[in-house]
């Protein structure tokens, strides 16, 4: 439900308790009119340094998302979005599909993922051939590649940070994205996706597109665009990429 500070909508935000990136990239795009309340899943042991120890940070969003949830709702939002990415790629196509059943037929709203959100994005932008990259484990990033492979995407790299924790997502220095991006990209490559919200990425993958001429997807800007888009507000972002800018 609109009010004040959001009179054009209110969007329920559902992050991990150890995201800082997801809330600052969407009031950063400055869209008027459009306000976020955040809903935080309880992360107690934000260690991922491995495949066990990932499934073991899964286990831990699976186990608080219901309360994030329940926190948001008490905003009364006109959507969810879900500003954590991991999940919503789980048990591919299909299972994003549960996913986001699930939880609209648990609050009676329409529902944002990153998955969706990057699938609509491809589509939109015509891509099929993309690199992508993610913060994750191999655990997860094979979860990612089966999706957008199920989705019709020709995944012709996949690769991850393998950050040791949840916050050190948050404190990869840009250099090392730049290195990773011009690692991936090559002539066969229509575009390049970042996966993992606590990655600030959004002003980067604007710059990178730029520099290589082909769309940077950043996770932050898909769903922003989508929730936005299917929300029927047409904002154009500067700042944030062709998808926001142009589409």
């Amino acid at each position: 439900m609109t009010n004040i500070v959001g009179p054009r909508a209110v969007f329920g935000v559902i992050v991990p308790s150890t995201n800082t990136v997801v809330e600052h990239d969407y009031w950063g795009a400055r869209v008027p009119g459009v306000a976020y309340r955040a809903g935080s899943m309880y992360i107690p042991d934000p260690v991922m340094n491995d495949d066990a120890g990932f499934e073991a940070l899964l286990g831990q969003i699976r186990a608080s998302i219901d309360t994030a949830v329940r926190d948001a709702l008490t905003a009364e939002p006109d959507r969810l979005v879900m500003g954590m990415s991991a999940e919503t790629f789980w048990g591919g196509v299909e299972g994003n599909a549960a996913f986001e059943r699930r939880l609209r037929e648990r609050t009676g709203l329409p529902v944002t993922t990153g998955a969706g959100s990057c699938r609509a994005a491809l589509t939109e932008l015509g891509c099929r051939r993309i690199a992508v990259f993610s913060p994750y484990q191999p655990i997860a990033d094979r979860e990612v590649g089966r999706y957008f492979t199920e989705a019709g995407f020709e995944v012709t790299a996949i690769t991850g940070l393998r950050c040791p924790t949840a916050m050190d997502i948050a404190r990869v220095p840009p250099s090392r994205l730049v290195d990773l991006v011009a690692s991936l990209d090559g002539p066969e490559v229509d575009a390049i996706v970042q996966v993992g919200t606590n990655l600030s990425f959004v002003g980067l993958a604007d710059r990178l597109e730029r520099d290589l001429g082909k769309p940077v997807i950043a996770i932050n800007a898909a769903t922003l665009w989508h929730a936005l888009r299917s929300h029927g507000l047409s904002d154009q972002v500067s700042g944030a990429g062709t998808l926001l800018r142009e589409h």
